[in-house]
C-alpha cells in the first residue's frame, strides 16, 4: 500500500480518508465542508477555464470537447495517484505550435485536419507513457540530467516564439482589429497588476471577457467592425452531446508532434515538486504515477477530440493563495468540468469570441510561455558565462523562432522539434567528458 510521503503515518487504503477540518492549512487527505468544497471547487473552475478554453480555440478543436476531458483527465489523475497530489489537468499550450504546423491551421474557425492533429498528440501521450514507465522503475535522475534548466527552459522559450507570428497575424487583419487585440491586451495586463484578490488570479479569463464586451460595443454598436453573429448561441441547446472526433495516424504528424512530451515530463515534475514544496512534503514517489496519469488522460482526450492534457500551474497558484490542497475539491472541479461539456450553448458562447480578442490573449499567453524560461534560468541559477548553456540556449532560441525545418526522406520535422532534440543533443555533447577534457 502507498504511504503518504513524509508522514509517518501509514495510510491503510487505495485512498486517504479525508479528514474534516475547516480552517488553517488543509492538507491533501483533508477535507473542507462539503458547502466549502463546493465553492472552493467552483473556484479552481475558474482559474483552470481561461486556459483550458483558449487554448483548443487557437488549435481550431472545439472548447466543448477540450473542457470535458479536461474534467476526465482530471478524474483520470485522481485515481492513479490514489487522490495524493492535488491537480487539475486542463489543455496543454505545449501542442498549439505543432499542431498548427502539422495540420496548416489557418487560426480560425474549426481546424479542417482535426484527426491528423488528434493522431499526433495520441503519438505523444504513448512517448509520454513510456517515459513515465522508466519513471517508475529508475527514477527522475535521469530526466534531471537529460533536461537540466538551461535545456528546459531554452526549449519552452523557443515554443513561445515560434508562436509569436500566429498572435500577431490574429490582430493584424485590419487597424479596428489591431486596436481591439491591444485593449484587450491592456484589461490583461491591469487585472493581473491591479486587480484585488483572487480576481488578480484570471486575468485571461477577465481580459477575455472586457475585450468581448469592447468588440461588442464597437462593431455591434457602432459599426466600426464585423458584428458577431449570434445566431448559433440562440440556437445551441443548453444540453446535447459533444462533437467527439476519431483520431487518424499520419507518420509526419505523429512525428511532429509526439516530441511535445519531453516538455510536459519536464512541466510536470516542476509542478509536482512545487506542489510537494508548497505542502511541506515530498512528493516524488507519487511523480512517475503523475506522470502515467497525465499520459493516459492525454490519450483519452485525443481520442475523442480533445487537447493533450497537462498539470496547470493556474490551479498551483490558487493553491498557494488559499492553502488548501484537498484532492476532493478537483474531483468536484473535474465533474463541473464533465458537465459544461455537454453544454452546446456553453460552447457555442465560447466560440462566438472575435477573432481578434483572441489574439490579444495569444499575444499575452504566447509571451508568457517565452517569458518562463527567464524564470526557469533565474531560479535555477543558470550560468550563461558557462558557452555550454549559452551555446545551447542561443541555437534553440534561433530554430524554434525562425521555424528552422528539417527534412528526412518523407519525414518532416518542424521548428519546435528541431529547438527540443537540437537543445537535448547539444547540451550532451557540449557538457560531455570529451568536452570537457578538450577544455
Amino acid at each position: 500500500m502507498p504511504t503518504a510521503t513524509g508522514s509517518d503515518e501509514k495510510t491503510q487504503s487505495y485512498f486517504p480518508r479525508w479528514k474534516l477540518k475547516t480552517s488553517g492549512v488543509i492538507m491533501p487527505e483533508e477535507r473542507l465542508s462539503w458547502g466549502q468544497t463546493i465553492v472552493s471547487g467552483l473556484q479552481h473552475c475558474v482559474a483552470m477555464s481561461g486556459a483550458t478554453i483558449i487554448a483548443p480555440l487557437l488549435m481550431g478543436f472545439d472548447p466543448n470537447v477540450a473542457v470535458l476531458f479536461s474534467g476526465v483527465g482530471t478524474l483520470i489523475f485522481f485515481v492513479v495517484v490514489a487522490g495524493r497530489v492535488p491537480s487539475y489537468l486542463g489543455s496543454s499550450f505545449a501542442y498549439i505550435a505543432v499542431v498548427i504546423a502539422a495540420t496548416g491551421y489557418a487560426g480560425q474557425g474549426p481546424n479542417p485536419n482535426l484527426p491528423v492533429a488528434l493522431g499526433g498528440i495520441v503519438g505523444a501521450g504513448v512517448l509520454y507513457g513510456l517515459i513515465s514507465l522508466v519513471v517508475m522503475w529508475s527514477g527522475v535522475g535521469w530526466i534531471e540530467r537529460l533536461l537540466p534548466p538551461a535545456v528546459t527552459g531554452a526549449v519552452v522559450a523557443a515554443i513561445g516564439l515560434n508562436l509569436a507570428p500566429v498572435a500577431v497575424k490574429a490582430v493584424s487583419a485590419n487597424a479596428f482589429d489591431t486596436w481591439i487585440g491591444l485593449a484587450t491586451v491592456l484589461i490583461i495586463s491591469v487585472v493581473a497588476v491591479a486587480a484585488p484578490g483572487l480576481w488578480r488570479r484570471l486575468p485571461i479569463i477577465l481580459g477575455a471577457a472586457g475585450g468581448y464586451l469592447l468588440y461588442l460595443l464597437f462593431a455591434n454598436g457602432f459599426g466600426f467592425g464585423k458584428p458577431i453573429d449570434f445566431t448559433q448561441l440562440s440556437a445551441a441547446p443548453w444540453l446535447g452531446l459533444p462533437n467527439f472526433t476519431a483520431p487518424s495516424f499520419h507518420a509526419d504528424a505523429i512525428f511532429l508532434i509526439a516530441p511535445v512530451a519531453v516538455i510536459l515530463v519536464a512541466e510536470n515534475l516542476g509542478h509536482i515538486k512545487a506542489v510537494g514544496a508548497m505542502t511541506g512534503r515530498s512528493l516524488d514517489a507519487y511523480l512517475g504515477r503523475a506522470l502515467f496519469a497525465d499520459s493516459v488522460a492525454t490519450i483519452v482526450a485525443a481520442c475523442g477530440g480533445g487537447t493533450g492534457v497537462t498539470t496547470y500551474a493556474e490551479n498551483i497558484g490558487v493553491m498557494a493563495a488559499t492553502k488548501v490542497y484537498s484532492t476532493l475539491l478537483f474531483a468536484f472541479a473535474a465533474l463541473v468540468s464533465i458537465l459544461l461539456g455537454f453544454s452546446p450553448k456553453f460552447g457555442a458562447l465560447i466560440l462566438s469570441i472575435p477573432g481578434p480578442v483572441i489574439g490579444g490573449l495569444s499575444i499575452v499567453l504566447f509571451g508568457l510561455i517565452a517569458a518562463m524560461a527567464g524564470r526557469i534560468w533565474v531560479e535555477n541559477k543558470v550560468d550563461f558565462a558557462n558557452p555550454a548553456n549559452l551555446i545551447t540556449v542561443a541555437v534553440a532560441l534561433t530554430a524554434g523562432a525562425g521555424d528552422l525545418t528539417l527534412k528526412f526522406g518523407a519525414f518532416t520535422i518542424g521548428g519546435i522539434a528541431t529547438a527540443t532534440f537540437g537543445a537535448i543533443i547539444l547540451y550532451q555533447i557540449l557538457t560531455s567528458p570529451l568536452a570537457q577534457r578538450a577544455d
